[in-house]
C-alpha cells in the first residue's frame, strides 16, 4: 500500500536537466561552481518541507555521446564533488534528506563508507547515498586500473553486454555490501570516554568486516564511529531487471522512470517481483518515480518555456524519465495519479535551477496540500524516520539475552 501522502524529492544537477537551462537560468552561468548556490538549493527546498534531495555527480564530463566527450561548448560541462556538496551545505539545514551520488565501478567502498557515514554524522542523520555504476570505458581511463569494454546501448541486449552488465551491478552489490559492513564496525556504544580509567573506546566493540569477495577484499574496522542512522539510505536508480534486483538485494529507496500511470503500476509490480526473487526480508523498498518538469502559470506558458530551451538547445528534449511541461495544479494531479497506481512519491527532475525548483516549492507544493496530498511541517527525526525506515540493529553487536 502506498503512503497516506506522496514523497516530495528533487535531484539536483548543475543548472537544471535540460541542456540548455544554463541559458535560461536565473542564476549566473557559473554558479554550480559555487558554494553559495548549492546553499540556496537546499535551503529552499527545504523552506518547502521536500523530504530530500539528491545531488547528481559522473566521473567524466557531461557528454551527449554514450561514452567519451563529444566536444560541444554549448553545454555545461564540469561540476563540483556531490558529497562534498551534500557536506557542506547540512549545517545548513535540518530537516531535509541529502543524498549524493557516489560511483561503485572505480571507487574503493572503504573511502565511500567513511565519507557518507561523515556526512550523516554532519547532518546529524540526515544522509544517503545513491550508487552509480560506471559502464563507459572513457571513465575506466581516468583511472588506468582496469579496461572496459566499450558497450554501446544497442547492445545492451547482447550476451556480451548483458555479461558485462551483470558483472557490474554484482560488483555494486558487492560494494555495498562492504559499506553497510563497514557502518556496522563500531558498535553504537563502543566510543566511550571513560576519564575515570583513561579508556577513550572499548575496542571489543569495533569489529573487522573480513569480507573477500571477486572485486576486493576488506579487513575493517571503519575509522568513522557508527552513523547516527545506523545504517544511511542507500538509494538506487533502476530502468529494468538487473537494477531492480540490484534494488532489491541491495537499496533501501528506488527511483523509477515509468511513462504513466499504467506504466508505474507495473514498474512497481516489477520492484516487488525482484524483492521477492532476491528473498528480501527488511521493509519494502520506498518506490519513487522520477520526471523532468518544465512548469508554468499557464500551459501555454509552459510550453513557451520549453520549446525556447528545445530552440536554444537545437533538439527536443529527451530522458530515460517521463517529461512534463505544464502548470504546477497540472503537475499535482499527475502525482496524485501515479501515487494512487502504487509508487510512494515522486523524484522531480527541474528543467532549469533555481526557477522551477522555486515552482516547486511555492506552487506546487501548497497545490498538493489544497489536495490534502502533502504534509505542512517536518515531522523530526532522521531521514529514515522521515521514510519510515527502522534504525537497523548492529549485525556485529552482541545479542542481548
Amino acid at each position: 500500500m502506498p503512503r497516506p501522502y506522496p514523497l516530495l524529492a528533487v535531484a539536483l544537477d548543475g543548472l537544471g536537466w535540460h541542456p540548455a537551462a544554463w541559458r535560461l537560468s536565473t542564476a549566473p552561468a557559473d554558479a554550480p561552481f559555487t558554494p553559495g548556490y548549492w546553499a540556496g538549493l537546499v535551503t529552499e527546498a527545504e523552506r518547502g518541507t521536500l523530504d530530500l534531495v539528491t545531488v547528481e555527480d559522473s566521473l567524466a564530463l557531461q557528454s551527449t555521446r554514450p561514452d567519451g566527450p563529444d566536444g560541444r561548448t554549448d553545454q555545461v560541462r564540469g561540476r563540483l564533488d556531490a558529497v562534498l556538496v551534500a557536506a557542506r551545505v547540512a549545517p545548513l539545514t535540518r530537516h531535509i534528506g541529502l543524498v549524493p551520488v557516489a560511483g561503485t565501478t572505480h571507487s574503493e567502498p572503504f573511502h565511500v563508507s567513511t565519507a557518507i557515514a561523515t556526512l550523516d554524522h554532519v547532518s546529524q542523520g540526515r544522509a544517503g547515498w545513491q550508487p552509480r555504476v560506471s559502464f563507459r570505458r572513457s571513465e575506466a581511463r581516468l583511472f588506468g586500473r582496469r579496461e572496459v569494454p566499450e558497450l554501446r546501448p544497442d547492445q545492451l541486449d547482447t550476451p556480451a553486454g548483458a555479461a558485462l552488465l551483470a558483472d557490474l551491478f554484482a560488483e555494486a552489490a558487492d560494494v555495498v555490501e562492504v559499506v553497510r559492513r563497514l557502518w556496522d564496525s563500531w558498535q553504537d556504544d563502543a566510543v566511550i570516554r571513560d576519564v575515570a580509567t583513561g579508556r577513550f573506546i572499548d575496542r571489543d566493540r569495533l569489529h573487522y568486516v573480513d569480507f573477500a569477495g571477486r572485486w576486493f577484499d576488506v579487513k575493517g574496522p571503519s575509522i568513522v564511529p557508527r552513523p547516527p542512522q545506523g545504517q544511511p539510505v542507500v538509494a538506487a536508480l533502476a530502468h529494468d531487471t538487473v537494477p531492480y534486483a540490484f534494488a532489491a538485494g541491495s537499496a533501501d529507496l528506488v527511483f523509477v522512470t515509468p511513462a504513466d500511470a499504467g506504466h508505474a503500476a507495473a514498474v512497481v509490480a516489477a520492484v516487488r517481483a525482484a524483492e521477492r526473487a532476491a528473498g528480501r526480508t527488511g521493509p519494502p523498498l520506498r518506490i519513487l518515480a522520477d520526471l523532468v518538469v518544465v512548469l508554468g502559470d499557464t500551459p501555454s506558458a509552459a510550453r513557451h518555456r520549453r520549446d525556447r530551451l528545445d530552440a536554444l538547445d537545437g533538439a527536443p528534449l529527451t530522458s530515460d524519465a517521463a517529461v512534463v511541461t505544464g502548470t504546477p495544479g497540472q503537475l499535482a494531479d499527475l502525482i496524485a495519479e501515479w501515487h494512487r497506481a502504487g509508487v510512494d512519491g515522486v523524484r522531480l527532475r527541474p528543467a532549469v535551477l533555481p526557477d522551477d525548483l522555486t515552482t516547486i516549492t511555492r506552487a506546487l507544493v501548497p497545490a498538493l496540500r489544497d489536495r490534502g496530498l502533502y504534509h505542512d511541517r517536518y515531522p523530526g527525526g532522521t531521514l529514515r524516520d522521515l521514510l519510515g525506515l527502522p534504525r537497523p540493529v548492529n549485525r556485529y553487536a552482541p545479542v542481548p539475552a
